[in-house]
């Protein structure tokens, strides 16, 4: 920054507003909405996993401890877990099965087995440098694909 005549000169003004102009570009947007979309599709698949590990389904079936994400039987449970664009920029990522909210919760007569907020917990930073990516990338002048 230098002043002539008292008035500062700001050096860069040009690439900085070139640059802000691209963070809010359509552009811009569907790159922040994709890797929101794709976030929400690795939260449904950490919690689909969370679930088929040591799975055995039918006659050697063994009920998860109380604490622990739910052992796969039916494969219902896995999937009816799903993520869906509700509107740009909003992802929801929902268990659907009749019983997930007893299972992730927990009853009166019924300890919590948690899947999606284990899941939710372990792919936050994941989710979050997901979209940190998409601006830092849409900011530098990258193109969305």
């Amino acid at each position: 920054m230098s002043a002539e005549g008292g008035v500062p000169k700001i050096s860069g003004g040009k690439a900085h507003a070139a640059r802000l102009k691209r963070l809010t570009s359509p552009e811009a947007m569907a790159a922040v909405d994709r890797a929101l979309f794709n976030g929400g599709e690795r939260l449904q698949s950490a919690a689909q996993a969370s679930i088929m590990e040591g799975a055995v389904s039918g006659k050697g079936h063994v009920p998860s401890r109380p604490g622990e994400p739910p052992s796969n039987d039916t494969q219902r449970l896995h999937d009816n877990i799903e993520t869906v664009r509700v509107e740009p920029w909003k992802v929801q990522v929902s268990s659907n099965a009749p019983y997930s909210k007893a299972l992730e919760f927990g009853t009166s007569k019924m300890a919590e087995r948690p899947f999606m907020r284990p899941a939710a917990a372990k792919t936050r930073k994941e989710v979050a440098d997901l979209i940190v990516r998409a601006v830092k990338h849409i900011s530098k002048g990258g193109t969305v694909s």
